[in-house]
């Protein structure tokens, strides 16, 4: 029996390990990619509670996650018992396909780095429109280092919502547990917005979303200074601005990393941007001690890949010692 449980825990890390490498050589898979389908799910949902809650949104946005979390983990829960059932390398297999799918290092890497190229070609226009592909802001006046910070900002915030938060709730749930996370995060860039339209009915989505990312954005950032002392950065720098700084951010959780990054790279994130046409007031992070530009984008992903590395190996020997 010891045996059993001892294999099972090795086939579980033998898929985690598979699902990164698949993520590090091929990134997203560019066909059907099982968030895409939960996007379908919550828009489905939504208009079906729109329409039944119409008098109580807040309500229909509570049983909207319960729903999504629901008709996603039990599926996968059958089918990940069943594969198990059938053989462990079958399970193995089928455990490692969906973890891949959770995992969204190189698609960062590669869209943000998508908005370097285009930098360093002196292509602007290119650039903009790259960087529309991952931030919600408006591009179009953006000058050179506008880009470069609002990616460094995407990089520095997806650490932990892309890479570094399903690994942690991957390590202490499994594969379900890395489900849940990704369900509710789907939910809350999808409803988890403040404006009249998502107000009520995206508040549990973004309620749900801002506690699922408070323990791991804090492991982030301090991943990310350890990360930020092995390759040469500004450590220290880093550590006084995140004691400083990790609460000037709208959200609770994504000043933590951001505000380690802006340390680190001794430059000033945050700040007012542009959204639909309005300006929005926002606090800074960070010294204005240089401009940001294009090669803090790869500085950003450098930092995102390290702090990654170390999440990986914690949850590898947590799964082998404790799962």
């Amino acid at each position: 029996m010891i045996d059993i449980y001892l294999d099972l825990r090795l086939y579980h890390c033998a898929a985690l390990l598979l699902a990164v490498f698949l993520d590090l050589v091929f990134g997203d898979p560019k066909r059907l990619h099982i968030i895409i389908l939960i996007g379908k799910l919550i828009s489905a949902l939504e208009n079906r509670l729109r329409k039944t809650f119409a008098n109580n949104l807040r309500a229909g946005g509570r049983i909207l996650v319960l729903t999504a979390l629901l008709t996603v983990l039990l599926p996968a829960a059958v089918i990940l018992h069943g594969a198990y059932y059938l053989s462990p390398y079958f399970g193995a297999a089928v455990e490692s396909l969906l973890l891949w799918q959770l995992i969204a290092g190189r698609e960062l890497c590669r869209q943000s780095m998508a908005v370097y190229y285009k930098l360093k070609a002196g292509e602007l226009d290119g650039a903009r429109r790259a960087l529309s592909m991952i931030v919600g802001r408006d591009t179009q006046a953006l000058d050179a280092s506008g880009v470069s910070k609002a990616a460094v900002e995407s990089v520095a915030e997806n650490t932990s919502d892309g890479v570094i938060a399903p690994l942690f709730y991957i390590m202490l749930l499994g594969p379900l547990g890395g489900l849940a996370y990704k369900t509710i995060n789907t939910m809350d860039s999808m409803l988890g917005y403040k404006s009249e339209r998502y107000i009520d009915f995206g508040r549990a989505a973004a309620k749900t979303d801002d506690a699922a990312n408070l323990i791991p954005s804090r492991l982030s950032a301090l991943l990310m200074l350890a990360a930020a002392f092995l390759l040469g950065y500004d450590a220290r720098g880093a550590w006084r601005v995140f004691r400083r700084d990790r609460k000037n951010h709208e959200s609770p959780n994504s000043g933590q990393t951001e505000s380690v990054c802006a340390g680190a790279l001794n430059i000033r994130l945050g700040g007012p941007a542009v959204y639909g046409g309005k300006l929005t007031e926002r606090k800074y992070i960070g010294d204005d001690l240089r401009a940001v530009e294009a090669g803090d984008i790869s500085r950003a992903n450098k930092l995102m890949l390290l702090s990654s590395a170390f999440m990986l190996i914690i949850a590898l020997a947590f799964r082998c010692a404790i799962y």
